[in-house]
């Protein structure tokens, strides 16, 4: 998509050509702005970049999602709020430069399809994959954690929203056929194999997360009141990551109710990632699904970032026969669901959702049946 666009646009062909791939976390939600564990995995849809250096210092920038272009100066990096779809690229090659990374002049294209505003991270695959390509434009030695760790930063201190680092990671470092498990207080990952016949399937309710973000501030700011309150009580923790289950039983009642809830789910769901790397690399994927259902329930009723239509969506999922698991998935509100299903029911399993959804609530789901993708450096 990117490269063609590009060769219509600039009349020859791109020097480089990158993609990178949205994500859906399978299990592990809310989790990694707490220190945490995630099971995230790439997906087989794309954010494409295709461009070639040019004289000077100005980038001529074209959006096929946006079919939008816009032209800034690398010595000029500011935030634009009339092209936003733009301070993605912008803060990447910012913090390049400041980092000591030389840049050039370029024409670039990029879209593809991944849904925006879905919770299955465009942003983090538009990131990441600028940095790939001024990697690979520009033949920096970049380190693929830098590029992680940078790409991050572009949307926090850019682009200004706060955001965990598993969105950028599994984009960057996914595997074809295995999810990542990674711990976001050290960084420390491994790829876990998806054994067995199975397909995920995304749901995308169609509802757009209006609230996720002010709501995901709320959340952020509850989680470091409960741990404020637990150290008080006498449990020196500095992050819900280091609280145990049990630890909740003996000084929970340090926390008033909302506290409590919201500080059980983190604390459980960091152990259901645990458990589900140990049955996903066992090859039990009925208990894993039963994982995914618990942290839906968990996400829903402590933490209250679902809605009226991802559980609905949820609930027609666990009717279908096939289904392993499903859950909602990415920061509430809206968005979408991830659905483990075995493969040869998946097909059926979309329309039956989709229908039953239609039904219930008049409104339409888009179905997509992923297959887990390399990420944009594992794809080289």
């Amino acid at each position: 998509m990117a490269e063609g666009t590009f060769e219509r646009i600039f009349g020859t062909r791109p020097e480089v050509v990158v993609r990178a791939p949205g994500r859906v976390n399978l299990i592990g939600e809310h989790t990694d702005y707490n220190d945490g564990f995630v099971l995230p995995a790439a997906i087989d849809r794309y954010i494409g970049f295709a461009g070639r250096r040019r004289a000077g210092r100005q980038v001529r920038a074209h959006s096929v999602d946006f079919q939008d272009s816009v032209e800034f100066s690398l010595d000029d990096l500011q935030k634009d709020a009339a092209h936003p779809w733009s301070n993605y690229l912008r803060g990447v090659s910012k913090f390049l430069q400041q980092d000591g990374h030389q840049l050039a002049g370029a024409d670039v294209v990029f879209g593809g399809d991944v849904p925006r505003e879905v919770g299955l991270s465009s942003s983090a695959a538009v990131e990441v994959a600028a940095a790939v390509f001024w990697q690979r434009l520009m033949g920096l030695d970049l380190d693929p954690v830098y590029v992680v760790k940078l790409s991050r930063r572009a949307e926090n201190e850019f682009v200004g929203v706060p955001c965990g680092i598993m969105d950028q990671f599994i984009s960057a470092l996914g595997r074809q056929d295995h999810a990542l498990f990674l711990d976001c207080r050290d960084l420390t990952y491994r790829h876990v194999p998806l054994r067995g016949d199975v397909k995920v399937v995304v749901c995308n309710s169609g509802v757009k997360r209006a609230l996720a973000q002010s709501e995901y501030e709320v959340r952020l700011k509850q989680c470091r009141q409960a741990v404020a309150q637990l150290g008080t009580a006498g449990l020196p923790v500095k992050t819900l990551r280091e609280v145990e289950p049990q630890d909740l039983e003996v000084h929970g009642s340090a926390l008033n109710e909302l506290l409590l809830k919201r500080a059980r789910h983190v604390v459980t769901e960091n152990q259901r990632v645990l458990e589900a790397v140990k049955v996903l690399e066992e090859g039990d994927l009925e208990r894993f699904g039963e994982l995914m259902n618990a942290s839906h329930e968990s996400l829903r009723d402590d933490y209250e970032v679902s809605s009226k239509e991802l559980d609905v969506l949820v609930e027609l999922a666990w009717k279908q026969p096939g289904t392993l698991g499903a859950r909602m998935t990415g920061a509430g509100f809206g968005g979408c669901t991830v659905n483990l299903v075995r493969a040869e029911a998946a097909g059926a399993f979309a329309e039956a959702v989709r229908e039953g959804y239609q039904t219930s609530l008049g409104l339409k789901a888009e179905s997509y049946v992923c297959r887990a993708s390399d990420g944009a450096l594992a794809a080289g």
